[in-house]
Order: C-alpha cells, then structure tokens, then sequence
C-alpha cells in the first residue's frame, strides 16, 4: 500500500514537470579554456537551469566559441526556446546567440508515450534520475521516438532505461545518450 502511495505520489510529481519545473542544461562546452570562458560558460549553464519552464521532457545543449553561443536541443514546454536565447544573450561576454533549440510539436500520443515512461521508470528503481528540481536525465519525446539525454551513475542504469523504454507501448526507437556522471561531452 505504501510503496503504491509513493509510486502514485512520483507519477504526480514528474507530470508536473511536463508543465515545466526546473530541469538540469547539459553542458557541451569545452571546459579547458581561459580563466574568462569558463567563467561565461558557468553563468550561461546556471542561466538555463534556472528557465522557469525548463523540465523533465526538455533537453537544452549549448557550445561557446569565443563571445558566440550556439544553442541546441528540442524542448516541450512552451517559452522556453526564446526564454533560453533571450537569457543567454543577456550574459555580459555573449556578443551572439545562435538559437537551433527545436520545439516539439503538440501531441497526445507523444504525452501518452511520456506518461508511460514516467510510470515504467518508477516502477523499476531509475525513477532517482527524474526526481528533484534539477534532474539528471531528460526524456524526449517526438513522434514516437525517444531521446535519453543526461547523466546516471553507473552504465547498467543507462542499459535498463534503454530496454525500459523500448518496452512501453508507441516507442518506435530509443536513442541513449546517456553518460556515467564523470564523463563530459565534448
């Protein structure tokens, strides 16, 4: 009874992030850079984390070359593509932002899909990967296909998101990509 209670309790939570809590940006700037960009790159990853509609079913990903942003990634909630380039552009350092974030399109299947992978996830011991303010794994969801975004902490956890995806009902493919959480993207 209590674990269902619990079970039901993490399903609510995580369909609030559909609507948009505050999620993890992942970072795929170069981290060896001078003292400056490093800096510029904290700030402009503390500015994504912080979008107030950036969540769960939202994958934002930028580089930074020199003064110049580019912005990546497919987002859910609505605002936050132009939120995130209008953030990033307000950044002291950031001469330009070149904004390729993609909005997913609306649909009722693709929600369904998230739902049930939501649920899949709680029902099998990964669900800690989608839970707090700032999760580290993301879930995208387009047509059908899904994308795993983020970082877990050890490579059987990524392996069984993987096959647990493939497992619920309308999922044509799974991309995985994710990482172990000392590895960096580059």
């Amino acid at each position: 009874m209590m674990r269902s209670l619990i079970k039901i309790l993490f399903v609510a939570v995580a369909m609030v992030s559909l609507a948009g809590v505050s999620a993890e940006a992942q970072r795929f700037a170069g981290g060896q850079g001078p003292k400056h960009a490093r800096s510029l790159d904290d700030q402009i990853f503390k500015k994504l984390i912080s979008l107030p509609n950036y969540g769960l079913f939202d994958h934002i990903t930028y580089q930074l070359n020199g003064g110049t942003v580019v912005l990546g990634g497919s987002v859910l909630s609505l605002g936050t593509r132009t939120d995130a380039e209008r953030t990033v552009r307000r950044i002291p350092g950031v001469s330009r932002v070149v904004n390729n974030i993609r909005d997913l399109p609306p649909s009722p299947f693709d929600n369904q899909i998230r739902r049930s992978l939501v649920r899949q996830f709680a029902n099998s011991g990964v669900s800690r990967y989608l839970q707090g303010p700032n999760p580290s794994v993301r879930i995208i969801v387009d047509n059908g296909h899904v994308s795993l975004e983020g970082y877990v902490s050890n490579r059987s956890d990524a392996n069984l998101m993987r096959v647990l995806a493939l497992g619920v009902s309308g999922v044509f493919s799974v991309d995985n990509h994710l990482m172990l959480s000392g590895e960096r993207a580059g």
